[in-house]
């Protein structure tokens, strides 16, 4: 009810257009243009967008390099296993390591441990520091670490 009627029940009244488009009322409400509306939506999505995009590309760059070191250890553990009876066999294990990794040699901390005798076991290690930042800032950083057994042949 509305109190300007009196409080009666009015139906709204229909008016016609010159062009005979049936109207409701003769007062239309207009907005502004809204030619800026997409910019400023996209200015506000922007940094969300690369803010996970940097973060995918980060993450793919450590597991990369966890792949990488993984296959590593795997090629020195087996290198160490057939390299029993050389005279540097943890040398031969740490070199596989060390060729195979295609990782900063600097930054690579291999390690073969055995007693290198038949059918001993022998484990390469190695560790590789990695780094997430996102626009300058460090989120998370630590060492990857990958291990690989296996027995002497």
């Amino acid at each position: 009810m509305n109190p300007r009627d009196g409080g009666l029940l009015r139906e709204p009244t229909v008016y016609f257009s010159p062009k005979g488009k049936m109207n409701t009322s003769r007062r239309r409400i207009t907005f502004r243009s809204e030619k800026g509306q997409t910019m400023v939506e996209f200015a506000i999505a922007l940094p969300v967008l690369c803010l996970i995009l940097f973060a995918v590309i980060q993450f793919g760059i450590v597991f990369n390099n966890y792949i990488a070191l993984t296959d590593a250890t795997r090629a020195g553990a087996r290198k160490g296993a057939v390299s029993a009876l050389t005279s540097d066999p943890r040398g031969a294990c740490v070199a596989a390591i060390q060729a195979s990794s295609g990782l900063d040699q600097s930054k690579l901390q291999p390690d073969c441990q055995s007693s290198w005798k038949h059918a001993d076991d022998v484990t390469a290690t190695a560790k590789y520091p990695y780094s997430i930042s996102l626009f300058g800032l460090v989120v998370k950083s630590g060492f990857l670490a990958a291990s690989t057994t296996e027995r002497v042949e």
